[in-house]
């Protein structure tokens, strides 16, 4: 992967080539960047470590909604803001919103990676430790080290190239262990590895929408909204659609990656519910790595484990990027190309050390990757589908909802509130990022409609 980077760093000249590979993504590498740079250790690691425990209905969050984001996307979102001609998604809040719109969401976006970037390190770091007996608290600076090293070298084009190797790998491996897992547990036949699957598996295990009671039901529509809406404004997204070279490119990337992301997002799910049979004594936690030593040569185990290691490590360095370049380009914006440039690689190394700072803060991956999704839900979902879809959206409207629905899911964040007005409503069950999102849309509705009168006035 290094030797990748640096081949890539040899076509890096400016910003431009560094952030969004010159505009020039073709749709072969498009999409297969944008299936991998979500395809992480939230699908592989975190997500089926949470099902072996719950159950299906954990993968609302991931691969469900988030493969439903890229469609979303595909359909209604990437076409029209690639036409912009921007480079991050704040560029889009200042165009259509005004300056103090764009630094509110860059604020907005750049912390909601670091809980995400710390998920991927902590992953990778107890994989380390699982395999070579290297602490977590040594193997998080490597993991980060090893991640900003590649990112800093060739930036985009670099992030491109290693996640279309890393990416081709993974799926080979992950097909052949679904195989694999499947003929071990039918002794010899996948069919009878299926059977025994569904027959054995406890039923509310296989139940992916709860319906047994409210509570159960919202919280996971909660999740799904999340997954599905959460990153539609993210920058990691929007990045590779801004990259593509035409509009056209951008929306089949953003479907094909979708597709493909739901139909390979689906197979570590089911291995963590096949684990239950092959290592029904085992924690629910590194459950795919366990399952790899397990079914595999060691020979094999190896070269798999290399390519799921090196997939995290793509989910890494692009994650690194998205808010490093919102430092730049909202923030530093110099007309200097030589110290953009610079400025990117230093935003880099920023970005890495506040996510190790998460990172050690000791959180599970699933929470912390739940949780970087919410921030961009609640705090600029509404103005930016009021911004694409409304013909002249009001700037203190899009401002308003970015504050209303920050404020509100950081106020119950702080408090430890799990449920909307838990203090008050705590047996209303009505979860926070759902009801912070509707209240963003009713304060842009309704400071809208006001500016309008009052014009009219």
């Amino acid at each position: 992967m290094y030797g990748i980077s640096y081949l890539a760093q040899r076509r890096i000249s400016s910003s431009e080539e560094f952030l969004l590979a010159g505009r020039r993504l073709p749709l072969s590498l498009a999409w297969m960047t944008l299936l991998a740079t979500w395809f992480g250790a939230g699908t592989l690691l975190a997500v089926s470590d949470e099902v072996r425990a719950t159950g299906i209905r954990a993968a609302a969050l991931d691969p469900l909604g988030a493969g439903c984001c890229l469609l979303f996307v595909a359909a209604f979102v990437a076409a029209p803001i690639w036409r912009m001609k921007i480079s991050t998604v704040p560029d889009f809040f200042r165009i259509k919103y005004g300056r103090q719109a764009e630094l509110i969401s860059a604020c907005i976006l750049v912390p909601s990676y670091f809980g995400w970037i710390a998920a991927q390190f902590t992953a990778l770091a107890a994989v380390l430790h699982l395999y070579w007996q290297i602490p977590v608290s040594y193997g998080l600076p490597l993991v980060a080290i090893l991640g900003t090293g590649y990112t800093l070298m060739g930036g985009m084009w670099s992030v491109t190239w290693t996640d279309a190797v890393q990416v081709t790998l993974l799926l080979i491996g992950l097909v052949v262990l679904a195989a694999v897992v499947l003929w071990e547990l039918g002794s010899g036949s996948w069919s009878g590895g299926l059977e025994r699957i569904i027959s054995g598996t406890p039923a509310e295990k296989l139940v992916l929408l709860p319906t047994e009671n409210l509570r159960e039901l919202l919280g996971w529509l909660d999740l799904f909204m999340i997954g599905a809406l959460g990153n539609v404004a993210g920058q990691d997204l929007m990045q590779r659609v801004f990259a593509s070279n035409s509009p056209r490119t951008a929306s089949w990337a953003c479907g094909i990656a979708g597709t493909s992301y739901l139909a390979f997002g689906s197979i570590p799910v089911f291995l963590a519910i096949a684990s239950a049979h092959l290592l029904p004594n085992h924690a629910s936690d590194s459950i795919l790595p366990m399952l790899v030593q397990m079914c595999f040569h060691p020979a094999v185990a190896i070269i798999f484990m290399l390519a799921l290691l090196s997939a995290i490590l793509s989910t890494i360095d692009s994650a690194i990027l998205s808010p490093a370049s919102i430092l730049t380009m909202n923030f530093v914006r110099s007309n200097d190309a030589q110290r953009l440039l610079s400025w990117n690689r230093l935003a880099v190394v920023g970005v890495s050390l506040c996510s190790l700072v998460v990172a050690y803060a000791g959180e599970n991956a699933y929470k912390l990757l739940e949780e970087s999704y919410a921030v961009t839900l609640v705090g600029l979902l509404v103005p930016l589908l009021f911004g694409l879809w409304v013909t002249r959206p009001s700037s203190v409207a899009g401002i308003t909802s970015m504050i209303v629905g920050s404020g509100v899911w950081l106020q119950h964040y702080l408090c430890g509130w799990s449920y909307f007005l838990e203090a008050w409503l705590a047996e209303w069950h009505m979860p926070v990022a759902m009801m912070a999102t509707l209240l963003a849309a009713i304060a842009y509705i309704v400071v809208a409609l006001s500016s309008r009168q009052t014009a009219a006035g």
